[in-house]
């Protein structure tokens, strides 16, 4: 039996999405207790900042390697190691002693969230024909959403009623149980009715066609490259490199909320991101263009950032909670850019491209936790409001990139590129 053809896909499409969804859910949750951190280890806004950016570090370093080695041997091993690897991260940071250990934990989450979701794209189009891959990988990316949904409200009352270190804990064992689980789903059972089916790829000459250097120079110098980095640069690391640190805080110190109420930004956020992704996806097929709507999505972004410093760092509140909708809506356009990349690349290359896009954005989510801190150290003797109004200019400007790289895309639109698209959908085949 075919992989395509059997039922037993189903249960791989639902364990890597739970695995998917625990570990998303990890990027964002440490954002819900910096002030514990700070009081118990008597660490400093930047170390925070700091052990944010260690874990996007390492997610964003990996990318490319990422990608290549999996194109190479074959995704199943590297979900698996990639599973597990984040959940000995998670527990690691349940019983951390000091800093340098909640910076090695982070840094081990950030090196298995590093191996997720590239493998999880090549796994579902191992197991899915293309008419069921296109509307999959969308419902992974509402999974992703939801994951961080989970590292709003639910993690931050879990935190209320046992402390933070039990539920990081509770979590890191499942997150590794669930690599257990994904060894037994899609390296153990499969090979008792999938013909030839291996766990690792073997390397053939068939993948030598060009050597890595010589296709990663050209990658990087390739304007279409450059487009999808700035993109996602734009859209993707504002929104979680604020959210996954500084969002909750920025509720409880300059609003005098609660943890809980001020993790109800997030979630607002994270409703937007959903909303943005389906509505994004319904335009762009209606329009037939990528260029014009992540254009006008990444001008929104910019405008719901820009209201905060124009604020003075503090909007009303009924405006606040609109402007984390506005953001994370925004922030829904991301699979625009592996539309994008999808439609300007040959199929070949197109795993490099989106690890080097994704890069974009990991880097942004990187720098952002970490200058925003510094800037309200900085600051902190003249009150955190003012430190939070300055630091609000850094993702304003980090915002304007992506609009520059959504400007940088040119489309060809050929009437024939939607005759294809039409056949794909009625029939299934490339």
């Amino acid at each position: 039996m075919e992989k395509q053809e059997s039922k037993f896909r189903w249960v791989v499409f639902g364990t890597v999405l739970f695995a998917y969804f625990l570990i998303i859910s990890q990027r964002t949750a440490p954002g819900l207790i910096p002030d514990k951190l700070m009081k118990e280890f008597d660490v400093s806004a930047s170390m925070i900042g700091l052990l944010a950016s260690v874990q996007f570090f390492a997610y964003a370093a990996l990318q490319i390697p990422i990608g290549i080695l999996s194109d190479r041997y074959g995704p199943n091993l590297f979900l698996i190691l990639g599973t597990m690897i984040s959940g000995l991260g998670t527990l690691l940071y349940s019983v951390s002693w000091n800093e340098y250990a909640l910076l090695l934990a982070r840094l081990l989450a950030g090196i298995g969230d590093a191996a997720i979701w590239i493998n999880l794209v090549l796994i579902l189009s191992q197991w899915f024909k293309v008419n069921e891959f296109v509307r999959l990988i969308g419902f992974a990316g509402i999974m992703g959403s939801l994951g961080f949904l989970l590292a709003s409200v639910p993690f931050s009352a879990w935190i209320m009623m046992l402390g933070w270190r039990p539920p990081f804990f509770i979590t890191g064992i499942i997150i590794f149980l669930c690599g257990i689980l994904l060894y037994y789903v899609i390296a153990v059972q499969p090979k008792k009715f999938i013909k030839n089916y291996t766990v690792i790829t073997p390397v053939g000459k068939k993948q030598n066609h060009e050597k890595t250097f010589d296709l990663l120079r050209r990658i990087f110098l390739d304007r279409k490259a450059w487009a999808a980095f700035l993109c996602h640069f734009g859209v993707v690391g504002t929104y979680v490199g604020f959210i996954g640190s500084w969002a909750v805080p920025y509720g409880m110190h300059v609003y005098e909320m609660t943890r809980s109420n001020a993790s109800q930004l997030v979630m607002v956020g994270l409703i937007g991101a959903i909303s943005g992704s389906l509505l994004i996806s319904w335009v762009t097929n209606r329009l037939g263009t990528i260029r014009l709507p992540y254009v006008v999505m990444h001008l929104i972004m910019c405008l719901g950032w820009a209201a905060f410093p124009l604020f003075g760092g503090k909007p009303p509140v009924v405006l606040l909670f609109v402007l984390f909708f506005i953001i994370g809506f925004g922030n829904g356009a991301n699979p625009l850019t592996f539309a994008f990349v999808r439609h300007a690349f040959p199929l070949k290359e197109v795993g490099v491209v989106s690890g080097f896009a994704n890069t974009g954005g990991f880097i942004s989510a990187i720098l952002l936790p970490s200058i925003f801190g510094k800037i309200i150290d900085h600051f902190q003797s003249a009150g955190s409001q003012i430190g939070y109004h300055y630091g609000f200019m850094i993702p304003v400007i980090f915002s304007l990139f992506g609009l520059a790289g959504g400007l940088l895309i040119k489309e060809h639109r050929a009437e024939n590129e939607k005759v294809h698209e039409r056949k794909l959908q009625v029939t299934g085949k490339v």
